[in-house]
């Protein structure tokens, strides 16, 4: 049982959630925004991806994170920043007999440049997606191989970026051990994810399992997308772990009722004070974490 938890809200992601929810953050600003909304909730740590400002599509244009990464170090409100470091691993394969060619949505980038925002902006925390992925039911994979995941560790490490390891199914554990192994890591958070299609499942069984292969004394955190957003806090804070909530990952507060950042926040915080624990503070948070603060 975790009684001290670290709360992480994903503000926006990357997902086809615009024209599902009246108000996903998209522009700079709203992003900004809504990681504000999050901290002054209770939140920790705001995780953020940006948007095309025009289309609402995911986006790696590091002006935009320069933005958003700027407003929140200028307004008053305190929070660990997060960012993804996982865009660029997009491929979707060509319809039936014709894999070849690469639909629309592919967007497939090497290791370096997936981190170039990383490289100029020194979040306390980036993101690193531990292994390739059949992404819901249709052509589409998000492709990250162990030969480009050895580079991004090694990179994060050297920029004195912790390193948060996305981890959606266990042989993706697995491979984050193994970079432990090899020295390319030091002392990164895990993040389990779960209930993405077709990864790990969002139930206790799964997430139990991958707590308990966890290395020994490891910070991390779990999640379950949709319905499954607070069962699965509640789960992580019970098990030992810290949570994540947010709009990337679920967009409703109630049955038919759209949720912000800010509710989901409150939310998460209500169940584990009823758990008997509280929210960390961003300071209490960067110590338990272990972090540097570097921009």
């Amino acid at each position: 049982m975790n009684y001290e938890v670290v709360v992480t809200c994903a503000v926006t992601g990357a997902g086809d959630t615009v024209g599902k929810h009246p108000a996903i953050p998209v522009t700079p600003k709203q992003i900004a925004d809504a990681a504000i909304e999050a901290a002054k909730a209770g939140a920790t740590v705001a995780h953020c991806h940006v948007r095309d400002p025009q289309t609402g599509k995911p986006s790696r244009d590091v002006a935009l994170y320069r933005e958003v990464v700027e407003r929140i170090r200028e307004s008053d409100t305190d929070v660990i920043i997060n960012l993804t470091a996982g865009m660029g691993g997009d491929l979707e394969i060509g319809p039936g007999e014709t894999p070849l060619e690469f639909g629309a949505g592919t967007d497939l980038v090497g290791p370096m440049e997936r981190l170039k925002h990383i490289e100029e902006l020194r979040p306390e925390i980036c993101t690193l997606d531990c292994g390739t992925l059949n992404f819901g039911d249709g052509d589409y994979i998000y492709v990250s191989t162990p030969a480009q995941l050895r580079a991004g560790a090694k990179r994060i490490t050297e920029l004195g970026v912790k390193a948060e390891l996305e981890i959606f199914d266990t042989g993706h554990l697995w491979f984050a051990k193994q970079m432990l192994k090899e020295g390319l890591l030091e002392d990164p958070l895990f993040q389990l994810c779960l209930g993405i299609p077709w990864g790990a499942p969002a139930d206790t069984v799964s997430m139990k399992a991958m707590v308990d292969n966890l290395p020994a004394g490891a910070t991390w955190a779990g999640f379950g997308i949709g319905r499954t957003q607070m069962p699965m806090a509640a789960q992580a804070m019970l098990l030992g772990g810290h949570v994540r909530v947010g709009l990337e990952d679920n967009i409703w507060l109630d049955r038919g009722v759209h949720a912000t950042n800010g509710q989901l926040v409150e939310r998460v915080i209500e169940i584990i004070q009823r758990l008997g624990g509280r929210a960390l503070t961003p300071a209490e948070g960067r110590e338990k974490m272990k972090l540097k603060r570097l921009g």
